[in-house]
């Protein structure tokens, strides 16, 4: 069962300075099914990581895109570069915004690893963390990752 208590706390474990500024009171919504569809996708790669994209327009997912897993590891993942390149170019070309980048953690929280810090280049976006560490009950969380600042957002889960 997807565990619709996927609430952040605005917490912010670091500081940083730069010119985009997270604001820890926004709220990522995401339509029950992508968020049922990324615990699917995450379990259908156990145990490995799964990775995808979610597109956005005026802060409203979408679409979702499954990308393929170049580097199946249980520690890490690399979006295949075509899978990624063609998910921007719709995006591009349809004016929609990257709205979240999502991966699974198979054995850990769903919380961004010192890798996951390290390679998270989009500061607009949201990471949005699956975690299957308990199979029965998954947990989706979302933050966003600025110069290696980690904050929380709340996800609301819209039918």
């Amino acid at each position: 069962m997807v565990n619709p208590h996927t609430t952040g706390t605005g917490h912010t474990d670091q500081t940083g300075d730069t010119g985009y500024t997270a604001n820890p009171d926004d709220v990522l919504t995401l339509p029950r099914s992508y968020v049922d569809a990324m615990i699917r996708h995450s379990r259908a790669f156990v145990p490995q990581e799964c990775c995808g994209l979610i597109a956005g327009a005026g802060g409203r997912a979408v679409k979702r895109y499954e990308l393929r897993n170049d580097n199946p590891s249980v520690l890490r993942y690399t979006a295949n570069a075509q899978d990624q390149l063609a998910a921007m170019r719709e995006m591009w070309d349809n004016d929609w915004d990257l709205l979240a980048i999502y991966h699974s953690h198979t054995h850990t929280q769903a919380y961004p690893s010192a890798t996951d810090i390290r390679l998270a280049f989009y500061p607009e976006a949201y990471y949005v963390l699956v975690s299957l560490q308990e199979a029965d009950r998954p947990v989706v969380r979302a933050y966003r990752i600025l110069d290696g600042v980690v904050t929380e957002h709340a996800i609301r889960v819209a039918d």
